[in-house]
């Protein structure tokens, strides 16, 4: 018997710029009639580019995936990385079924169960009870068995208090925590989450990768996750993909295709240190901001220091700080093991995705060092939004043994 949980073939995607559709009703009939009738190939394919977004090309048909080929076996933990633009959530939204492939087929043994943005999923004027029986049966499963689930997935979403009430008047962070909540718990072979845990802080971030982690081993289902936390990922996956300009780079064991990708890319990652770094998070508090690193060494650090830059969208940096720039120095001591946070007070970031770059080392040594590593999104319905202007925020460090 197959153990194959996903197979993909010849798969490819591709968008016209600036357009929905072809332009026309009678291009489009054509379309289709050449491809679904007469069985030819796709004439847009032709003319189709590689999706380079750095680049301008000649044509406005971009493929965002061409020709991926790959085999997932039930129980595998993949994660799918790659730079902004690469492929990673088109992949994932075909493979949910959100959106369909413009050629190629792909073969899923079981339910899915996918998280791929705030929102997907819930019906904004249901309650939070009533989405949960609501993807339930989109999961074809019965009431009495969603029934069995119901106090488990409440109890870890940590919502109880709003669980009659309609979601559209969730915070983001409570909508993420609710979802991921539902997806984990009612019993779909796959699991497929998306960047979207970056809006939860970092408590629910590692309770969420604690449950991938069982449903994937523990239970034998197949989790396939994207996220730009390479640390995450390195903790959490057994298998990787790596996606470049919509093209698969390189399918292997996770520690193989980390490697390459921090060797191609010596822009987002110029120094990793095997095995000190363990992992690194950022999450929103209140109005606040905090960035999480947790490092074990064998040998004491000569004063272990962390910094960072914030960048917006368009890659502009926005500000940066480090640790040996705080006004208080408490944090500065010899350490072996810990965590080193950063606490950003009030940083008047207006709503968006922002990329961060993270350096962590001592006097002696670089052990982390990578650009626009991490992402946060901000969804902003409170003071936390201002215009940045030339706003330098103050930052407090903690750095604790574990």
């Amino acid at each position: 018997m197959s153990n194959t949980a996903i197979k993909v073939e010849n798969l490819s995607k591709i968008y016209r710029l600036g357009e929905i559709g072809t332009g026309t009703i009678s291009r489009d009939m054509e379309r289709w009639f050449k491809t679904k009738v007469l069985k030819q190939e796709d004439p847009f394919l032709k003319i189709g580019e590689t999706n380079d977004r750095a680049n301008k090309g000649m044509s406005d048909i971009v493929y965002s995936l061409q020709d991926i080929n790959f085999e997932i076996n039930q129980g595998d933990a993949v994660g799918i990385i790659g730079r902004n633009g690469a492929g990673k959530s088109t992949l994932l939204k075909i493979l949910s079924r959100v959106t369909t492939p413009t050629t190629g087929r792909i073969n899923i043994k079981g339910r899915v169960a996918s998280l791929l943005e705030v929102g997907t999923g819930f019906h904004p004027e249901l309650t939070g009870r009533e989405n949960i029986y609501l993807n339930g049966a989109i999961l074809g499963m019965r009431k009495r068995e969603i029934d069995r689930k119901l106090d488990e997935i409440i109890d870890f979403s940590g919502v109880e208090r709003y669980i009659d009430t309609p979601v559209k008047r969730y915070s983001s962070g409570m909508y993420v925590r609710l979802a991921f909540a539902v997806a984990a718990h009612l019993e779909s072979e796959i699991l497929i989450v998306d960047e979207v845990l970056a809006v939860g802080d970092a408590e629910f971030q590692k309770k969420c990768l604690g449950k991938m982690g069982e449903v994937s081993k523990g239970e034998g289902r197949t989790v396939l996750f994207v996220s730009h936390n390479m640390g995450a990922v390195k903790q959490l996956c057994n298998k990787g993909i790596m996606l470049k300009n919509g093209e698969i780079s390189l399918m292997s064991e996770i520690p193989i295709v980390l490697q390459k990708y921090f060797g191609e890319n010596r822009d987002s990652q110029i120094c990793y240190v095997e095995g000190v770094v363990k992992n690194i998070s950022v999450y929103v508090q209140a109005e606040d901001i905090h960035i999480e690193l947790e490092y074990n060494s064998n040998k004491f650090l000569d004063i272990p220091n962390l910094g960072f830059v914030f960048k917006n969208s368009l890659g502009e940096i926005l500000f940066g700080h480090n640790l040996k720039m705080a006004d208080d120095k408490n944090s500065l001591c010899n350490m072996n093991n810990g965590i080193i946070s950063a606490k950003i007070i009030q940083p008047r970031l207006v709503s968006g995705t922002y990329s961060l770059s993270i350096w962590f080392g001592d006097s002696v040594t670089n052990y982390f060092e990578g650009i626009d590593v991490l992402s946060l999104v901000i969804n902003n319905n409170a003071s936390l939004g201002r215009n940045l202007g030339s706003y330098y925020p103050k930052v407090e460090y903690i750095n604790v043994h574990k």
